[in-house]
């Protein structure tokens, strides 16, 4: 996959995936935290979606791309022209995350067969994960 004036290799499945376990367990610990101060983290996972929201959409979008998971496994998120993830595209991403996984799974699958390793969540907004420099 190429930018404007950068060549970028696409990451494979496997760090993708070990990326998303470590910042799920990051999630859990940070939601757990918010249960004990506050009682419930919100009715029917509103407050887990919330603090998954403000989590990935800060790393996607402030952080070059890469959550602590991105990070620790040498990946990063950019739109297809190379740029960084807008604020826009970081929520629809992340909402994507959601439709992946309530088309039972197949949103997450399909990235198995797709020549650019793309799940629906990347398709919705022009993504793509590569390795990180």
């Amino acid at each position: 996959m190429k930018s404007k004036n950068d060549t970028y290799e696409l990451a494979s499945l496997g760090p993708r995936f070990i990326a998303l376990v470590i910042d799920s367990i990051i999630l859990g610990l940070i939601g757990g935290v918010f249960a004990g101060i506050f009682g419930r983290v919100g009715a029917g996972g509103v407050g887990s979606f919330v603090i998954g929201l403000l989590y990935n959409w800060y790393f996607w979008t402030r952080n070059y791309g890469q959550t602590p998971g991105k990070m620790l496994m040498k990946v990063r998120v950019i739109k297809a022209s190379g740029e960084p993830l807008t604020d826009a595209d970081a929520v629809i991403r992340y909402i994507g995350y959601y439709i992946n996984s309530a088309l039972m799974m197949i949103g997450w699958i399909i990235a198995f067969f797709d020549d650019q390793n793309q799940g629906l969540h990347d398709k919705l907004v022009s993504t793509y994960v590569v390795k990180a420099e």
